[in-house]
């Protein structure tokens, strides 16, 4: 009979779960790595899944007694109050040293308001379970553009005028979250279901650098050519040196922000606008 892995200690429970997946990523089926700990095949499935979703942090040990989908470190109304944070503001307006949002700014605004210590991969899981960012897209992004847009790393004669040679590459999308899921009534105003009759008009500038940095800014309503060049500016900042600018999907109507936008001269950067 499998024993409950809930009635273990939270140590317990860790060595268990590291030796479970640590069996099945050597090879061993899950069955098997049931049989041999004495818990159910299910829980395997369910700790080797937690442990490619989130690394390290799915060893640890969860506050229990809560329902499924209440297993969060941030509650409902602390979701709800970061991500107006994150679209009312930079982070250096929320008194952080940051110009654009990354995990890591997330995580320290969490801390400091709620002392909750969220880890980066925690981060990422709650920004695209909001839909503010989804880094399966700017990861596919860059794989699918890399080839057609951005010369070859050691070409030294094939690169366009507008390449700055040299320079961080970064890939740009303006995206907006989503709005409410067919079949859901106007009148239920949560984090799970319209958000944005919940949190507004919510859009998103999210880059991707070509070592896989994500930086984004968010606000209420579309951007102008102003908003735009901060961002751009502010990426150049937090990049850390000269930057090409790829703009990937910018909204068709939107598309003369950046076409009139040029960097000033203290700020070099080279803007690109890819079809899409």
């Amino acid at each position: 009979m499998a024993r409950d892995a809930r009635k273990l200690s939270p140590e317990a429970l860790e060595e268990i779960r590291r030796r479970a997946v640590a069996a099945v990523e050597s090879g061993a089926s899950q069955s098997d790595v049931a049989r041999l700990l004495g818990v159910s095949r299910k829980t395997v499935g369910a700790w080797v899944r937690a442990f490619r979703s989130s690394g390290e942090d799915s060893f640890r040990a969860k506050t229990r007694g809560r329902r499924p989908g209440e297993q969060l470190a941030l509650s409902t109304r602390q979701q709800e109050w970061t991500i107006r944070a994150i679209t009312r503001g930079t982070p250096d307006s929320h008194g952080l040293r940051a110009e654009l949002w990354s995990r890591q700014a997330v995580s320290d605004l969490v801390h400091r308001e709620f002392q909750v210590l969220l880890s980066p991969a925690t981060v990422g899981q709650y920004l695209a379970r909001w839909g503010l960012i989804d880094e399966a897209l700017l990861k596919d992004m860059v794989r699918t553009r890399i080839a057609t847009v951005v010369p070859p790393w050691r070409a030294t004669n094939a690169e366009p005028q507008w390449w700055i040679p040299g320079a961080k590459v970064a890939w740009i999308v303006w995206s907006r979250p989503h709005t409410p899921p067919p079949g859901h009534s106007h009148h239920k105003r949560n984090l799970m279901n319209g958000f944005r009759d919940h949190f507004g008009d919510v859009n998103v500038l999210q880059a991707i650098s070509h070592r896989n940095v994500v930086l984004f800014h968010a606000q209420l309503g579309p951007f102008d050519a102003h908003q735009a060049g901060r961002f751009l500016i502010g990426l150049q900042h937090q990049l850390n040196g000269p930057l090409n600018a790829i703009v990937c999907h910018w909204p068709a109507e939107h598309r003369t922000t950046l076409q009139e936008w040029s960097a000033p001269h203290d700020h070099p950067i080279a803007l690109h606008l890819s079809a899409g």
